[in-house]
């Protein structure tokens, strides 16, 4: 298992070899920072914290910038980390680049979806409109509640609410491109977010 934070920027397209349009999202990757060694002993399980993306020191509280400082680096705005790594390939205070990942690699990516603020049934769960004419008196409503029983709503109804900005892990998208120099990965089809969010970027689980 090996793993990487991120930003995404955006989309475009490329060309293959064979004259194909492929339409990539661009991540900026890195550089990373190690920031902690978590071990069995000490913490009850085994994984790598990983920094992404510098913040002032005026912005960080004292917990955060002295974590930062045994690291010896500054402060980071997204922090993550990665289990089942082979933790003797990595040292506090050590830089991970895009260059982790190579071309034809197979990567999952979580982000968190754009939100869409508060939506009615028909758009957060795709429902049917009732009868569009004047006297119909029922348009977009959520519907019979059914059989309401103790004066309680059933877990699990779909009802309105708050939409989007949720956890999503895309799996098994393509790694067409690696700019090391850049720091940047171009990765086949869409990710969850909108511009300039955060990303974490893993080998894929699945075979």
């Amino acid at each position: 298992m090996k793993g990487i934070l991120g930003k995404k920027l955006g989309m475009t397209q490329v060309f293959t070899a064979e004259g194909n349009v492929v339409a990539v999202t661009v991540i900026e990757a890195g550089p990373n920072v190690v920031l902690q060694k978590k071990d069995a002993e000490n913490d009850g399980y085994e994984a790598v914290q990983l920094g992404f993306s510098d913040k002032k020191e005026k912005n960080a509280n004292k917990p955060e910038a002295g974590h930062a400082k045994k690291a010896n680096t500054a402060p980071k705005r997204y922090v993550r980390e990665f289990r089942g790594v082979d933790l003797a390939g990595y040292e506090v205070g050590q830089e991970i680049k895009a260059d982790i990942f190579a071309e034809g690699e197979f990567v999952d990516v979580t982000g968190t979806s754009k939100g869409k603020g508060f939506a009615g049934v028909i758009k957060r769960w795709g429902q049917s409109t009732g009868p569009m004419s004047h006297g119909s008196r029922y348009h977009r409503g959520p519907g019979s509640m059914g059989s309401i029983q103790a004066n309680r709503v059933p877990k699990g109804k779909r009802l309105p609410g708050h939409m989007g900005h949720d956890t999503v892990t895309i799996q098994r998208l393509e790694v067409v491109k690696v700019d090391a120099e850049r720091n940047v990965l171009l990765v086949k089809g869409s990710i969850p977010g909108p511009k300039n969010s955060f990303v974490k970027i893993q080998a894929t689980v699945k075979n």
